[in-house]
């Protein structure tokens, strides 16, 4: 078991791999919350060093195809993932329900494992991520946006155009041929395999000046 609050092993992700886009979205108001999320200190990406390696082949990879990686989130600290547990349970705000879980009951969430009571991205080589389109100049079109809570969101879901489907297939060849393993209710979400600290949740904050101290 490692320390929870040490981030040797982590690295900023837009130094680990160029030309990520990153849209740090539980530093930002827009989320299934609706306010910034306990520990997200800076709207950046953080990972282990192991998976940052891996996704940078992903990266190589999807650039020759003209797309670049959008970051959502990477590593998440455990007091974030206590903060979602407490608004499942507890709180009564529902305001974020008609963008980001619109058919569900909030409870419901943690049943259909929409949300862990301890999640992977706090090992540290979790990734929520999708492709832009460099020719467009637009997020690529998965069919159904981060965070939807919702049947539309499975990766294998067929409710979607050929092309929303493609769009999904081609992260997901590309994450699994770098050994990345894929779930099965968010096509956006993959987790290093063998990654180097399975049974540790780390909990410093979302920081590069706390990675640098």
């Amino acid at each position: 078991m490692h320390d929870i609050m040490d981030p040797s092993g982590f690295v900023l992700l837009a130094d680990a791999v160029p030309g990520i886009i990153q849209e740090i979205r539980y530093y930002s108001t827009y989320n299934f919350i609706g306010e910034r999320i306990d520990g997200y200190e800076e709207p950046v990406a953080l990972l282990t060093r192991e998976a940052a390696r891996a996704l940078k082949e992903v990266s190589f990879e999807l650039a020759v195809q003209g797309y670049r990686l959008k970051i959502y989130d990477a590593y998440r600290p455990a007091r974030a993932v206590r903060q979602f547990v407490m608004w499942g349970i507890e709180d009564t705000d529902i305001r974020m329900k008609p963008y980001f879980y619109p058919d569900l009951v909030k409870q419901e969430l943690f049943a259909k494992g929409y949300i862990a009571s301890h999640s992977s991205h706090s090992r540290g080589s979790t990734i929520d991520l999708t492709l832009f389109d460099m020719q467009t100049g637009k997020d690529v079109d998965m069919g159904s946006p981060f965070d939807l809570f919702d049947v539309k969101s499975h990766p294998d879901c067929r409710d979607l155009t050929d092309e929303q489907y493609g769009n999904r297939m081609t992260l997901r060849n590309s994450m699994l041929r770098h050994g990345f393993a894929p779930i099965d209710c968010e096509w956006w979400h993959f987790t290093l395999d063998g990654e180097p600290y399975p049974d540790t949740y780390f909990d410093f904050p979302v920081s590069s000046a706390y990675l640098r101290r």
